[in-house]
């Protein structure tokens, strides 16, 4: 059994706000952010509804420490970040489904 994590940035429709999360599942947890399943929170407020980015690692320990390691960022090196990966800022949903389940 994988026992590994993924960072991810999420967005909103204009792009405005970014979230940054860790997660051992990122597919039921990204489905969680777009149901707004957490109401009062930073992804419910801000609509954030879509997957620019996302990196897997070994485990969830290395991706946690990841996870701290790119909060520290500006919002310019995290858009450089996303841009690396997705330079289109398109939603990566329905292609991780794909590749995951």
């Amino acid at each position: 059994m994988w026992k590994g994590g993924y960072v991810y940035i999420m967005t909103n429709k204009n792009k405005t706000a970014l979230y940054l999360g860790v997660t051992s599942d990122l597919v039921n947890r990204v489905k969680q952010h777009k149901e707004h399943q957490f109401q009062n929170s930073f992804t419910d407020r801000y609509n954030i509804e879509f997957l620019v980015y996302y990196e897997e690692l070994d485990t969830i320990e290395i991706a946690i420490a990841r996870e701290k390691e790119i909060k520290k960022w500006s919002r310019p090196k995290k858009e450089v970040l996303v841009n690396s990966m997705n330079p289109e800022w398109k939603d990566l949903y329905a292609s991780v489904l794909n590749e995951l389940l």
